[in-house]
Parts: structure tokens; C-alpha cells; sequence
């Protein structure tokens, strides 16, 4: 069996401020820890239910966070951006039999996290895909999907828990925090790496391919920026439309090309 996984730092039991999801900011070191302990989690959860090979994605700001040493072979880390459109799930492909993502986070405008955003924190405050309010969590979703990869498992706050499960409700979710205001209220973290490990184990004993589930045929994208300026260079993107002076709209019939867009746009 083969395994991908998908990690980010905002959704990782006790994060909190941004100074500690930036690298050298204040309390990075202590959660840059437990963001390791937890997708080691997840592996040792993979191997226990009979993974063979397991690619981890380090997916956060500069995509080198990981404590590699630490985790239990034989999984392998992709580190850094190398500008593929897959982004938080490069190297994915048709060859896995399943996907996981770890310490997920609420999407840009949600209030499930203080740290909620999708993609971009500083440049994006909403994100549509089809109407719905787009999170990390459903941009990977749909990459997987177009590889036939299922989504089985994922950790993070409560808002982006729920939101998964309402997109495909099949996957198993372990909620190590949530948000309130600008607090969050957190699992003790050893549950939560306890909890992580033995929720991807059951996940992946009867793994489910997506049957019955097809891309849509057309995906319509408004994305919100924080200023004008952003709003209007990112317009002049091949088939995207200024909507009005913060808010630009793109529609495509290809995952893939909707992926292009959000590689130069966000």
C-alpha cells in the first residue's frame, strides 16, 4: 500500500499566533515539534495498517518545516516549492492508494481558527470554488480526485473537520483544536498524536476508491484580495475577469487549468 501525506502547520493541536507558525517566531520551535510528532503519527498509523511506501508532503509557508530524522522510515519528505501546480500535494499521482492530511485549518473567512486562511494570509480574504467556500482542504481534495486518489483521513481544527466531512462524508476526521475569537481551545497533545495514529490505522484497514464521485464539469472561482492593486494585476491572468475593485472571477472546465490560475494568483 502506498501512502501520501499532506501537512500543514495552522491546523497542528495548540497553534495559536501566527509568530508560531512563522519560522523563528516566537514558540515555532515548540510547535514545529509537535507538527512533527503528529504526521509521525500518521505513519506509524500507515504502517500499522499495512502501508509499504509513504511520501510526505511538508506543505507549510516555506515548505521546510519537518524534522525529517524524526519520523519512521521508510517514509520520504518532499521540502521547499518546486512551483508545480499541485503545490500542496506535489509528487501526487494515480500510484497511491490513498492520501491523508495533517494539521488542516479552517478556510479564509471561516472562523473556525484564528489562523484561518486559504492559501495566501495576507492576500486573500475569500475563496469560492462553485459557490462554496474553498479551503486547503477542498483545492487537494479535488487534486486528488483527478489523480482517483481517496481522501481518507484528516486532522485539524473543528470548522475544517466539518467542512471536509460535509464534502465527502466517507473520510475519518480527528479534531485536535478549536477556534474561538482569537483563542483556540486544544486537546492535551499527546491525545491528539495518540488519536491521529489510530485514526489513519482505521482509515486505511478499508479504503474506499471515490466511486461515484466525478470532478465537476465546470469550475467557477471568485477569489476576494485585500487590496485593489492585487485584484487588478491578478485579472490580467488569460480568461479571468475583474468583478469589482477587490474581487476577480475565473471559470475553466479543467481542474488542472483552475490549478494554473491558482498558482499565479494567490
Amino acid at each position: 500500500m502506498k501512502i501520501y501525506i499532506s501537512v500543514d502547520l495552522e491546523g497542528i493541536c495548540g497553534t495559536t499566533g501566527w509568530t508560531e507558525v512563522t519560522r523563528n517566531g516566537e514558540g515555532y520551535q515548540e510547535f514545529q515539534r509537535q507538527m512533527t510528532a503528529e504526521v509521525a503519527a500518521a505513519c506509524r498509523g500507515a504502517l500499522a495498517a499495512g502501508a509499504e511506501e509513504i511520501v510526505v508532503r511538508d506543505a507549510h509557508d516555506r515548505a521546510c518545516n519537518l524534522l525529517a530524522a524524526d519520523l519512521p522510515q521508510p517514509a520520504s519528505l518532499v521540502r521547499g516549492w518546486s512551483r508545480h501546480p499541485y503545490m500542496m500535494m506535489q509528487e501526487l499521482d494515480s500510484s497511491y492508494d490513498a492520501a491523508l492530511m495533517i494539521g488542516y485549518h479552517s478556510y479564509a473567512g471561516g472562523g473556525g481558527s484564528p489562523l484561518a486562511h486559504t492559501m495566501s494570509s495576507t492576500r486573500v480574504t475569500a475563496l469560492t470554488i462553485n459557490q462554496r467556500p474553498a479551503s486547503e482542504f477542498l483545492i487537494n481534495w479535488y487534486t486528488a480526485m483527478l489523480e482517483k486518489v481517496p481522501v481518507v483521513f484528516l486532522s485539524g481544527d473543528t470548522e475544517i473537520c466539518a467542512h471536509a466531512a460535509e464534502i465527502t462524508p466517507a473520510i475519518t476526521t480527528v479534531a485536535v483544536k478549536s477556534g474561538i475569537g482569537a483563542s483556540t481551545v486544544n486537546i492535551h497533545p499527546q491525545t491528539a498524536i495518540e488519536q491521529i495514529e489510530s485514526g489513519v490505522r482505521r482509515a486505511l484497514q478499508d479504503i474506499a476508491p471515490p466511486a461515484g464521485r466525478s470532478l465537476p464539469a465546470q469550475f467557477r472561482i471568485k477569489t476576494s484580495y485585500t487590496t485593489s492593486q492585487e485584484a487588478y494585476r491578478c485579472a490580467f491572468y488569460p480568461g479571468a475577469q475583474l468583478l469589482a475593485p477587490r474581487q476577480v472571477a475565473f471559470t475553466a472546465d479543467s481542474w488542472f487549468e483552475v490549478l494554473r490560475f491558482f498558482l499565479f494568483t494567490l
